[in-house]
């Protein structure tokens, strides 16, 4: 992305949301004392800090929260099977449903997680906006029974039909949406073909730079199949260096699609214009921000994030002992080490 218009920005509330939204977290005892150093080291306030550089302190918050509610789901159903990934599923919608209403004892504690981010974001979103959150995130837990059901019937999917299904799975129906939280876009301009052309390109430069940079941790930790190198490799018989060159190579066209789709965007009248010119601005920014975190956290290069920016270079991990048995609070999140 070295020709990329969009600089790196971070949010100047990021270190006083950050420390809030972790305290929270750590408040919810949803891991082992390992694990949950090894989920710090993601620092998924920092994402949302680099994706949403310009939101107010409490608009953050949400963002900083719906992040780190991302990937708790990812750690506790990425060793469920399909029946167990849609129970996960079932209890974090009635908790969407039931905000006010106290989780049952021993219930899995995403319900809670839930139900905490829920009551607070819904203090500074329009109920417009909540009603779009809701919709996009029960598509996107469907999206991870969807990942579960091939993962115990260790199905590799074609390129076409992976996309279909990792365009929802990586956030798109409700990552964008803190974007809005303050102007809150009416339907006819969010969904109008141009604007949901335009962030599909942004949605799949994203899931291409995720699934490059996290390829080599899910290789290690068995969750490999359900990436994009992995089934580019599969489907045109490659090796991981040519299907990393085909995901830079798509990742190129979809950056010029994306500018020259720029000039397309109609006028809603001068005022609406200014927001939707904001708005599509932000959305710019989104690849740019995902790309820097992918270095700058622990999580996909432990403490070479730097020099793997630097060199390109990542020597492939050996495959980690993760018992996959463990559940919820005892789940195993793996610490990435990369060698010199």
């Amino acid at each position: 992305m070295a020709n990329w218009p969009w600089k790196r920005a971070i949010n100047p509330h990021y270190e006083e949301v950050k420390a809030e939204s972790d305290a929270w977290v750590h408040s919810l005892n949803l891991f082992t004392p390992k694990s949950q150093r090894a989920f710090d080291k993601g620092d998924f306030c920092r994402v949302a800090a680099l994706v949403y550089p310009r939101l107010g302190k409490e608009h953050l918050r949400t963002g900083c929260d719906m992040m780190n509610l991302y990937f708790v789901l990812d750690e506790y159903t990425d060793v469920e099977d399909s029946k167990a990934c849609r129970a996960t599923a079932n209890i974090v919608l009635n908790a969407f449903s039931n905000p006010q209403k106290q989780r049952p004892d021993g219930e899995n504690p995403v319900g809670e997680m839930t139900r905490q981010f829920w009551n607070l974001t819904m203090k500074t979103a329009s109920p417009m906006w909540q009603r779009r959150f809701v919709t996009g995130f029960a598509q996107y837990l469907d999206s991870l029974v969807a990942e579960a059901a091939d993962r115990e019937h260790q199905k590799i999917r074609s390129v076409e039909a992976f996309l279909q299904c990792r365009r929802i799975n990586v956030g798109a129906p409700t990552i964008y949406l803190p974007l809005i939280l303050a102007s809150d876009l009416p339907e006819e301009v969010l969904y109008h073909p141009v604007i949901i052309e335009l962030t599909g390109y942004i949605n799949d430069m994203v899931i291409i730079d995720n699934d490059m940079c996290s390829y080599n941790r899910e290789q290690a930790t068995g969750h490999g199949d359900f990436n994009l190198v992995t089934v580019t490799m599969h489907e045109f018989h490659l090796t991981v260096n040519e299907a990393m060159n085909w995901a830079v190579d798509y990742h190129s066209k979809l950056q010029g699609k994306f500018l020259d789709g720029l000039k397309k965007v109609p006028s809603w009248g001068p005022e609406m214009d200014k927001q939707v010119a904001d708005y599509l601005s932000d959305l710019g920014n989104c690849p740019r921000g995902n790309l820097c975190w992918n270095f700058e956290s622990g999580r996909y290069f432990g403490d070479k994030g730097a020099e793997v920016e630097r060199t390109r270079c990542v020597p492939l991990l050996p495959k980690l002992e993760n018992d996959m048995t463990l559940r919820r609070a005892e789940v195993s999140v793996p610490m990435v080490e990369l060698q010199s």
